[in-house]
C-alpha cells in the first residue's frame, strides 16, 4: 500500500509541485535581483520580500484565491459526475462504490474545505492587517489542489476500470462473507448474506453484458472473480458459525432459491454449500447463454469449475466435489442439446483433468461415478449422432483407466468395465465411425495394460472384442499403426494425437492384435 501510494499519488504531485514552485521563485528571484524595480527599501531576500503582503495591494488577488479554489472543485466535481455516469450506465452500483471508496472521499473533502476557507479568508483583510500565516497556507492548499487534480483524475479512471470494478466487487464480497460468516448476530449476517449474494449476481451482470457486446476480456475477468470468490471462501467457510450455512431470510426471496424445491433446499442447507451452489448456478446461467455466443467463456467456465473443484478436493470438502461433478454433467447435457461439438471436445478435457485430480487424490468412488457419468454421456452422444464426442469420451476414459492402474486405484477394474461397457450394442452398429473410435480407444487402453504388464486387464478387452468383425479391426489396426506422431495436424487443446502410442505402448498394441488374429496390414490386392 505504501508503495502504491508513492507512485500514484506522492511522486507525481511533488514532481509537480516542484517543478511549479521551482519556476516561479526562480523567475521572482531574478526580478528581485535585477529586474524589479530598485530594492533599497525592501527586505534582503526574494523570499522575505514575495511574503511581505501589502493589506492595500492584495484585496482583488485573496478574492481570486477563493474563486480559483471553487472553479477547481467544479472542474474535478464535472469530470468525476461525467466519468462516473458512463460507468455507472454499464455496471450496477459503480455510483455507490465510487462515493462509499475513502480517497474519493478524501479528495473531495479537501476540496470543499479549501473552497470554505478560502471563502471566509477573502473577507478577512482590514486597512493595515494582512493575515500572512493564513494567507500561505491558503495558497499552499490551493497548489495542493492544483497539483493533486492529475494524479485524482487518473485514480479516477482507474478505479472505474473494468478490471479494477471487478476486483473490488470480488474483494468486498469475500470481506463482507467473512465478516457474515464469523459473526454471532444474527441480523448482520443475514444483511451480510444478501450482500455477498448481491455481488456474485453483479459479476454475472458484467459477464452478460460484456458477452452482449463481444468483449471477452472483460467478460473473462468476471468469471474468474467467481472462482476466486469461491477458492478464497472456503479457508472462511472452515470457521464459519454454522447457522451461516443456513439459506437465511433475505436471500430465500432470490429466484434461485425460490425456484427449488422445499426438499432440494433443505439437502442444500445439510450440504453447507449455498455460497459456492450459488456461483456454479451463475456459472451455469453464463455459460448457456455464452453457447454459439462466445465458446472462450464456455471453456473458461469449464475450467474454472474444476479449479473450483480442485480446491475442494484440498480442502476435504465431499459436498463440495459432489456439486461440482453434478454442474459439470449440466455443462456437458446442456452443450449436447446444442449439438455443439467444439465446445463439449474442450468440456470433456476438463472433466478428464478433474477426474484424473480425484484418481490422484484417492477419491476412488467419485472417480468411480464421474466415470459412469462420462460413460452415459457417450452413449447419448451416439444417440444424439454426434460421433466425435463419443470418440472424445472414449479416449478420455481411456485415459483415466491408464492413470487408475498407475495410481493403483482399487476400482480400477470396476472402471474397466465402465469402459467396456462404452461400445454401443449390434442394434446400432450403423454408427459406424464413431463405433470404431471407441474400439480404438479399448485397444489402446489394452496396449498400455501390455506394456506395464497388466496382462490380466488386456484381456478382458480381448474377450470383448472378440466378436469384432475382422474387417473393423483390420481397419483399425491399419489407422493405428500409421500415427507415428504425438502431434495432432492442427492446432487443439489436448496438445496430442489421440491415437498416439509410443513405441512400448505400439509394440503391445501389436501383440493384442495377433491375439485377436488381426494380420499385420491389409492383404494385397
Amino acid at each position: 500500500m505504501g508503495k502504491d501510494f508513492r507512485q500514484l499519488w506522492l511522486r507525481p504531485m511533488v514532481l509537480l509541485f516542484v517543478a511549479a514552485t521551482a519556476l516561479f521563485f526562480g523567475l521572482y528571484a531574478l526580478d528581485h535581483a535585477y529586474t524589479g524595480g530598485p530594492a533599497n527599501d525592501h527586505p534582503a531576500t526574494f523570499l522575505a520580500r514575495y511574503i511581505g503582503f501589502d493589506p492595500d495591494k492584495i484585496t482583488d488577488a485573496v478574492s481570486a484565491l477563493a474563486a480559483m479554489v471553487a472553479a477547481v472543485l467544479g472542474i474535478v466535481i464535472t469530470v468525476v459526475s461525467i466519468v462516473v455516469q458512463l460507468s455507472a450506465s454499464r455496471y450496477q452500483g459503480v455510483t455507490k462504490t465510487f462515493f462509499s471508496d475513502r480517497t474519493n472521499v478524501v479528495v473531495m473533502a479537501y476540496y470543499v474545505i479549501t473552497c470554505v476557507a478560502g471563502i471566509w479568508l477573502s473577507v478577512s483583510l482590514r486597512a493595515g492587517f494582512a493575515p500572512r500565516v493564513t494567507l500561505m497556507a491558503m495558497l499552499l492548499a490551493t497548489t495542493g489542489g492544483l497539483v493533486l487534480m492529475a494524479p485524482y483524475f487518473a485514480y479516477v479512471f482507474r478505479f472505474l476500470e473494468p478490471a479494477s470494478i471487478i476486483t473490488r466487487i470480488r474483494r468486498d464480497a469475500l470481506r463482507v462473507a467473512e465478516q457474515g460468516a464469523l459473526s454471532g448476530d444474527p441480523a448482520l449476517r443475514d444483511e451480510r448474506q444478501a450482500r455477498t449474494l448481491a455481488a456474485m449476481e453483479e459479476l454475472t451482470d458484467i459477464v452478460s453484458a460484456s458477452i452482449s457486446g463481444k468483449d471477452k476480456i472483460i467478460a473473462s475477468n468476471a468469471v474468474d472473480a467467481l472462482k476466486d470468490l469461491v477458492v478464497s471462501y472456503l479457508p472462511v467457510k472452515a470457521r464459519a458459525d454454522a447457522r451461516w450455512l443456513l439459506v437465511g431470510d433475505l436471500i430465500k426471496r432470490n429466484p434461485d432459491f425460490v425456484a427449488m424445491d422445499p426438499e432440494s433446499l433443505h439437502d442444500l442447507e445439510a450440504q453447507r454449500c449455498w455460497v459456492e451452489w450459488k456461483v456454479m448456478r451463475q456459472y451455469f446461467a453464463i455459460y448457456n447463454e455464452a453457447l454459439g455466443e462466445m465458446r472462450d467463456i464456455n471453456y473458461l467456465v469449464a475450467i474454472n469449475t474444476r479449479y473450483i473443484g480442485e480446491a475442494a478436493i484440498a480442502a476435504g470438502d465431499q459436498e463440495l466435489i459432489t456439486l461440482t461433478l453434478r454442474f459439470m454433467n449440466s455443462y456437458l447435457r446442456a452443450t449436447l442439446n446444442a449439438k455443439d461439438v467444439r465446445t463439449a471436445y474442450n468440456v470433456l478435457n476438463q472433466y478428464r483433468l478433474f477426474v484424473e485430480s480425484l484418481l490422484r487424490a484417492g477419491r476412488w468412488a467419485d472417480a468411480r461415478t464421474a466415470t459412469g457419468h462420462m460413460k452415459y454421456y457417450g452413449h447419448t452422444s451416439f444417440q444424439m449422432n454426434l460421433a466425435f464426442v463419443a470418440e472424445t469420451v472414449a479416449y478420455d476414459i481411456s485415459t483415466l483407466c491408464a492413470l487408475a492402474h498407475e495410481v493403483q486405484n482399487p476400482d480400477q477394474e470396476a472402471m474397466l468395465r465402465i469402459f467396456l461397457d462404452l461400445d454401443m450394442p449390434a442394434s446400432e452398429r450403423e454408427k459406424e465411425q464413431g463405433l470404431k473410435g471407441v474400439r480404438k480407444a479399448q485397444v489402446k487402453l489394452a496396449a498400455y495394460y501390455l506394456a506395464v504388464g497388466a496382462r490380466d486387464k488386456a484381456e478382458m478387452i480381448r474377450d470383448d472384442m472378440a466378436n469384432e468383425l475382422p474387417d473393423r479391426l483390420l481397419a483399425m489396426r491399419h489407422e493405428l499403426e500409421r500415427v507415428t506422431t504425438k502431434d495432432f495436424w492442427e492446432i487443439i487443446d489436448r496438445g496430442r494425437n489421440f491415437e498416439f502410442m509410443p513405441p512400448e505402448q505400439k509394440a503391445g498394441m501389436r501383440t493384442f492384435f495377433e491375439w485377436l488374429g488381426t494380420p499385420s496390414s491389409r492383404p494385397s490386392a
